[in-house]
């Protein structure tokens, strides 16, 4: 009988035994598959949202608990907008763009929406205390420097507020939705929604940006305080900020300014999130390493139990002819083919739990890397080769006479 078929009927007539094994091997492999998945889209996650936010500060409650830098505003506590003004007045340097927002949860046709208040330009023109502050100088992405002068082009047309945060002109019912929400309630420009008994009209349908302005919808912030009862207060205030000055003094003023709030600035949430995603990447191969240890170890100690049960078999085949060599092989051929199928199945399985888990629970869309499936396989595969080398020399070290002498 050729190698490959003696392999084969091992494994179909002995089954069970390997079973915990191969759990353990395919476990490991998923938790290294499932994290390592959802840490890399998590970074391109963050690296898109940071070119599209456009604010780089954001002016909180001091109590929050910042969980997430690009749904700040849904942590359901509020400040004066009186604050908006203070800082207008404050004339900061390196102060571009101030973008208050306030985020109340209602109902439209019984479905949850996000409904966002946010100022238009000319709301900010039309105050007379603010007049010649000379904010909203440069566009968001544009190429004219972090701190260039001159007016931004395009904040007339609404869908500007996808790329410059800003907009020039919004009435009182006005409605601007997002792409997702647009699409949940099946809306489009020119159409009525009924917000808090009031009929809105539809103004444009934004462009997909791949952050969670597609969910929401927004309004002026006023109508939006007034319907909701909340009063003349905001969730956070977004600015704009030169590169170097929020990266130096600008933070230091603003706190000073309005020592009861919190501030925060992009970099620090990229370095949390870097060393989160640093910590969940190096915790994924702690598990790794766990999982396949205890899978080696279980790998072995069934190729143990095999050796012991199958003394007079493997006895047999060596009075036979079989080389200790065959039986060699024949013990790691099968090991081998238990990695390969853990490996396998792990990606599988891990691929398949970062897919479903990423996007519930952490917001992030993941897509299979192949690349961890070489890993997975590779590792998975080497691991019970080596768990199974010493149970195979024991086995092939058994002299056929001793065998069947102490049967």
């Amino acid at each position: 009988m050729k190698l490959r078929s003696m392999i084969w009927k091992e494994l179909w007539q002995r089954p069970t035994s390997m079973l915990t094994s191969l759990v353990a091997v395919t476990l490991g492999v998923a938790a290294l598959v499932a994290i390592q998945n959802i840490i890399v889209f998590s970074e391109q996650k963050i690296a898109g949202d940071m070119e599209s936010l456009g604010a780089n500060v954001l002016v909180l409650p001091p109590s929050v608990t910042l969980q997430d830098y690009y749904s700040a505003d849904m942590h359901g506590q509020t400040m004066p907008e009186e604050y908006v003004t203070q800082l207008a007045l404050a004339r900061m340097p390196g102060v571009e763009n101030l973008a208050p927002k306030l985020c109340v949860e209602t109902m439209i046709d019984s479905i949850p929406v996000t409904l966002t208040g946010i100022l238009p330009r000319s709301e900010f023109q039309a105050k007379s205390a603010w007049q010649g502050v000379g904010m909203f100088t440069n566009t968001v992405g544009s190429d004219r420097g972090c701190c260039a002068t001159g007016v931004g082009t395009g904040d007339d047309d609404p869908n500007s507020l996808a790329t410059t945060r800003t907009i020039e002109n919004l009435g009182d019912r006005d409605l601007i939705l997002g792409p997702d929400v647009a699409a949940q309630l099946g809306a489009g420009i020119g159409d009525k929604l009924n917000l808090f008994g009031e009929e809105f009209t539809v103004l444009t349908v934004l462009p997909m940006t791949g952050t969670i302005d597609d969910d929401r919808m927004f309004a002026h912030l006023h109508s939006v305080q007034d319907l909701s009862e909340a009063g003349p207060v905001v969730n956070v205030i977004e600015i704009m900020a030169c590169c170097e000055d929020a990266a130096g003094s600008l933070i230091t003023n603003l706190s000073s300014e309005l020592p009861d709030t919190r501030i925060i600035t992009i970099a620090q949430v990229v370095k949390t999130q870097v060393a989160v995603n640093g910590l969940m990447s190096k915790l994924s191969w702690v598990f790794f390493s766990i999982l396949l240890l205890v899978g080696g170890a279980s790998i072995a100690s069934v190729m143990y139990a095999n050796v012991t049960e199958r003394r007079k078999e493997i006895g047999t085949l060596m009075a036979l002819g079989a080389s200790r060599r065959f039986v060699i092989r024949m013990f790691l051929g099968k090991a081998t083919i238990l990695g390969l199928a853990g490996g396998f199945s792990g990606f599988v399985f891990g691929t398949i739990l970062a897919v479903i888990l990423g996007p519930q629970l952490l917001g992030v869309s993941v897509q299979p890397m192949p690349q961890l499936l070489a890993v997975g396989i590779i590792t998975a595969t080497l691991v019970s080769v080596a768990a199974s080398f010493l149970p195979a020399r024991h086995a092939a070290g058994l002299d056929p006479c001793l065998v069947f002498n102490d049967a």
